[in-house]
């Protein structure tokens, strides 16, 4: 390895210096090499074994490399859902002193997949709108803290599943920027231009090679995305007028963008002398508000759908148990954790933990049970419903863990223990995605 290599990591991982740099990214060698699925990109691309963990290697120039590394640590300090950027390399050279291109590397996130790998023959037509929306959402957070991203697409995001939906992350930054004083309407409508002509190009490149449903319909599903952003954009920045005596809305607003995952830093009301008239505006810090109760609450780490439905069960674990009285919030989720969730985590065989995140497979349990219960008429005990799921979806499923690799010796199915589960009563309904809820 040349003495000219030169390392910006924020990450002191001494794994960084045994990837093989001397070699074009084009020639690693394959055990060096991840089997993950990839997304279309203008640059190469190679997933890269490095530690215990998967990244991303891709060949660019030297300054857009710094720049786009730069520019995903501010997205992570700002909290906008991205790739953790990992390191820029440069000097790189070759055994014969070829100057090789400098290298970005990213941390690949757990659990995602491209867009094209989100189905196994088509895509359907739910599974395109929900995409969609997925987008339309991350863009408008991006928007309000001031990013114009500049080249919105599918391709460009990743997409973990979120309880029935599914959450973005943004993956390539290189024509992003970030303006202080917030984006115009100009530059706002350009960016939400531009998502409608990628995802309509995108969409029809895979009906022309047959992996979309026959029901997609292409230009009408890109343009959900301009019809979705500004109805999320309205209820997140928009005024709202209403009588004196209807206070009630304020309360109500809050409400509403609490269920959609927003927490409120505060609330902008005018009222008019000669009027009877106000006018509320609120200003909006963050998505996460469901996310962040459950992680304080129990530790778990979910994605924001899956932590309203986990606190949904929660909540119907504290109102069956704690009926005539009011519990600690701490408490009973300290008894819910232990009691519930994590014997039914325990009860799932090793072999099948990769499949799904966690919270993803409790969430399907949830509602993997109210159906069964709904199809029976009766109530279907947690430990019963487990089974059930484990038998008849969660084995039929594909891992979608960040390590993909082929087995390496005989691994026998454990028994499942189900003697811990406590039957948990509630009417936990599937939840939608945030366009059901606005």
């Amino acid at each position: 390895m040349s003495a000219s290599l030169s390392i910006t990591s924020a990450v002191t991982d001494p794994a960084l210096l045994d990837l093989p740099w001397q070699l074009p990214l084009e020639l690693w060698p394959d055990d060096a090499i991840a089997s993950l699925p990839k997304g279309i990109s203008r640059h190469l691309v190679r997933f890269v074994h490095m530690s215990d963990f998967v990244v991303a290697v891709k060949e660019t120039t030297e300054e857009m490399a710094r720049r786009e590394y730069d520019m995903l640590r501010t997205l992570q300090r700002l909290d906008i859902p991205c790739v953790e950027p990992v390191a820029v390399i440069t000097g790189r050279v070759s055994a014969d002193g070829e100057q090789l291109m400098p290298v970005l590397v990213t941390r690949h996130l757990r659990f995602s997949l491209p867009y094209r790998a989100l189905y196994s023959q088509t895509l359907r037509p739910d599974t395109a709108t929900r995409l969609v929306d997925a987008l339309a959402l991350l863009l408008v957070r991006l928007h309000i803290i001031g990013f114009f991203w500049g080249d919105v697409s599918l391709s460009n995001t990743l997409f973990r599943r979120d309880a029935g939906a599914f959450a973005a992350y943004l993956v390539d930054a290189e024509t992003g920027q970030l303006y202080e004083g917030g984006l115009s309407n100009g530059q706002r409508e350009n960016d939400l231009e531009i998502a409608r002509v990628n995802i309509a190009g995108e969409l029809l490149d895979l009906e022309a090679g047959g992996r979309l449903d026959e029901n997609v319909d292409a230009i009408e599903t890109s343009n959900g995305i301009i019809e979705a952003y500004r109805s999320l954009w309205k209820e997140l920045t928009g005024w709202e007028s209403f009588d004196r005596s209807e206070r009630w809305r304020i309360n109500q607003r809050v409400e509403r963008l609490n269920t959609l995952g927003f927490d409120i830093e505060e609330l902008a009301i005018t009222t008019d002398g000669n009027s009877t008239e106000v006018r509320i505006r609120p200003k909006v810090v963050d998505a996460g508000h469901h996310t962040r109760r459950l992680l304080r609450l129990t530790g778990i780490d979910a994605e924001e759908n899956q932590a309203r439905r986990l606190l949904n069960d929660l909540d119907s674990y504290a109102a069956s148990n704690y009926p005539d009285r009011e519990a600690d919030e701490e408490v009973v989720a300290h008894e819910w954790l232990a009691r519930v969730f994590e014997p039914v985590v325990r009860a799932i065989p090793k072999d099948l933990r990769g499949k799904l995140e966690t919270p993803e497979m409790f969430h399907q349990l949830l509602e993997h049970r109210w159906y069964r219960s709904q199809d029976e008429g009766r109530a279907i005990p947690l430990a019963e419903a487990l089974s059930s799921y484990i038998d008849t979806v969660l084995r039929h499923r594909r891992d979608e863990a960040t390590m993909i690799a082929p087995p390496t010796e005989t691994i026998s199915l454990p028994t499942l223990d189900t003697s811990e589960i406590e039957i948990v009563e509630g009417d936990d309904l599937p939840t939608g995605s945030w366009r059901d809820k606005v």
